[in-house]
């Protein structure tokens, strides 16, 4: 499997790492791996990595049909696993709605305040002013425990059975470009319409992730299916490289979500 790392970025060769150790153990033991929820571009490298693997399966869930984040269960090509496995539980969030406004930011802000890892929550959903979190089992108890505020507003944690989640939507619409290169700050000027100076600042300003982790440098390459979210901007999601034109500029699609 050496072979494996030169098909990823550098500093995805550590997760890499991981990732194998968790098969080895399965493969050892003969019992499943349960990890923290992932991200995408996380359970395309560890598929990538199990794939290479005859006995060796890897299922994903993340509480409800597709979901952004979820928890990677590796198990035994013997054994089938049940959605009961992956130890998920959902929490509703009780506010006073004519006094506040909950947001996204305000709630992952919160968690993050709070000490608490990302990789211990899944998805936070939102239909009007209703609001919900998956976190992992494992941690609800604790979760429910410390978050009792969400900025200086009371809440309360109730538990929900997963049926009860509300609706995932993440639609992208795509638009074909051309740019003179796969810089990260020439990338975020294009997608988001602003100055190459801008985007730059942007990027050393720490406001930038690629694929859900912060890029600092502004001539970091991206590459198709990266996904790249710009603090106050939104995100965007490459797709296809479609060759260059006669000046040698590069055919892309950028996505939006709708």
């Amino acid at each position: 499997m050496e072979g494996i790392y030169q098909h990823f970025r550098a500093e995805e060769h550590a997760f890499i790492d991981a990732t194998l150790e968790w098969i080895v153990q399965v493969e050892d033991q003969y019992t499943p791996h349960l990890t923290d929820f992932m991200d995408p571009r996380q359970r395309y490298i560890l598929e990538t990595v199990v794939g290479g693997y005859e006995h060796v399966k890897v299922k994903f869930w993340g509480g409800v049909n597709h979901a952004e984040r979820r928890r990677a269960l590796i198990y035994p090509d013997y054994y089938e696993p049940t959605d009961a496995d992956f130890n998920i539980t959902l929490f509703d969030i009780r506010y006073p709605v004519k006094f506040t406004t909950l947001t996204h930011q305000k709630i992952l802000g919160t968690m993050m305040s709070l000490g608490m890892k990302r990789d211990i929550f899944g998805d936070i959903l939102t239909q009007a002013e209703l609001w919900q979190f998956f976190v992992m089992a494992e941690m609800k108890d604790y979760v429910s425990l410390q978050l009792d505020k969400i900025g200086k507003v009371n809440v309360m944690l109730e538990e929900i059975p997963l049926i009860d989640s509300l609706p995932v939507h993440l639609d992208w619409e795509f638009t074909s470009t051309t740019i003179t290169s796969l810089r990260l700050d020439l990338v975020v000027a294009t997608a988001h319409n602003i100055s190459r100076q801008k985007a730059k600042q942007l990027v050393q300003a720490k406001l930038v992730k690629v694929n859900w982790k912060t890029v600092e440098n502004p001539d970091f390459e991206c590459e198709e299916k990266d996904i790249i979210s710009v603090r106050g901007f939104g995100r965007v999601k490459l797709g296809e490289i479609n060759g260059h034109t006669k000046k040698d500029k590069i055919r892309i699609e950028i996505g939006h979500l709708k």
